[in-house]
């Protein structure tokens, strides 16, 4: 197990060196630059642009550019410095960082506790009305886009009196230290984003599972189980742990799509995450920022794939022997 691990961790590298250049030559293509949106502005004289291009290095060629941040990343983990914020991108993506994988993980705890007993019970009634009626309320949830769920759900709180709409504390707690209060408010204010991001990828696991599961159930093997005498009960078991393992390897990709498919919704709910910030800083064309972003998503991509593959190993035998 350890040099598998080493293994997947050693072939990273090379992985992240590629998706560098692949990020660079995106925002490369990406016509103008920064200073593109004070070409316009008559208080800027292109003097003054020119200089800023020069202390920006943003005059130098494509190539430079590439290899002096690629030099600081290695020898400073310095990745860079945002030209809309004029902060390093190390500072601005941390500070959001922490709302962002928590919202992420939240997400994922939902999806998983809500879509696994759905497909459960769909696989255990199959073509009744239940099951019918489990389906379609999954694709409803698919179908609706998850802006549009966001201003439904504000909308409706707001109707009944609520006032826990948009952002992750109220005005008061802003900034304030941490107590319980504000950990109340906080867990008043979380459960609509994760409802309207996760509600979203509900029908899709809820279906692979009930799909799993009644593929499982008509196997050899189960009706093995049974003609020894297992109590249904024990055959269930079975039949659900074997189920799981193609959900444990969608998981590793849940993570990464979570990030970064959520910036509209985080838009709408003014949510302190990465997402947002990645759209401002792809509209003022902050090169680094995006860059940085862009490998960030791959590497959490490519570990969130490993702790799959680990804990598929851990969940079925099979696979940890081969």
């Amino acid at each position: 197990m350890w040099s598998f691990i080493l293994r997947r961790v050693l072939i990273m590298i090379p992985m992240m060196f590629v998706i560098s250049i692949v990020c660079f030559v995106i925002t490369e293509l990406q016509p103008g630059d920064f200073l593109s949106q004070y070409l316009e502005n008559p208080r800027i004289s292109p003097e003054q642009i020119e200089t800023l291009r020069r202390e920006l290095a943003l005059d130098k060629p494509a190539h430079y550019r590439y290899f002096m941040w690629i030099k600081n990343i290695i020898f400073k983990g310095d990745f860079g410095y945002s030209f809309s914020y004029q902060r390093p991108v190390v500072e601005l993506i941390w500070e959001r960082l922490g709302w962002t994988v928590a919202i992420a993980l939240f997400t994922i705890g939902f999806q998983w506790l809500i879509a696994i007993p759905m497909g459960i019970y769909s696989a255990l009634h199959p073509y009744t009305v239940s099951d019918y009626t489990l389906t379609v309320v999954g694709f409803i949830g698919l179908s609706i886009p998850e802006f549009f769920m966001a201003l439904v759900l504000m909308y409706l709180i707001l109707r009944l009196g609520g006032t826990a709409v948009g952002g992750l504390f109220s005005p008061q707690f802003i900034g304030a230290p941490w107590s319980w209060a504000k950990f109340v408010d906080m867990l008043n204010h979380i459960w609509l984003p994760i409802i309207v991001v996760g509600i979203s990828g509900l029908a899709g696991l809820m279906r692979i599972m009930r799909g799993n599961m009644l593929d499982i159930i008509g196997s050899p093997f189960v009706t093995s189980l049974r003609a020894r005498g297992l109590e249904e009960k024990v055959v269930r078991k079975h039949v659900i742990k074997n189920a799981l393992n193609p959900l444990v390897s969608i998981a590793g990709m849940e993570l990464p799509n979570i990030f970064s498919g959520t910036i509209i919704a985080s838009i709408v709910l003014n949510l302190p995450t990465i997402g947002p910030f990645f759209y401002n800083a792809l509209l003022n064309h902050d090169q680094y920022l995006v860059m940085t972003f862009l490998m960030f998503i791959a590497l959490i991509t490519q570990i969130g794939n490993l702790l799959a593959d680990i804990a598929l190993a851990l969940l079925d035998p099979r696979i940890r022997i081969s």
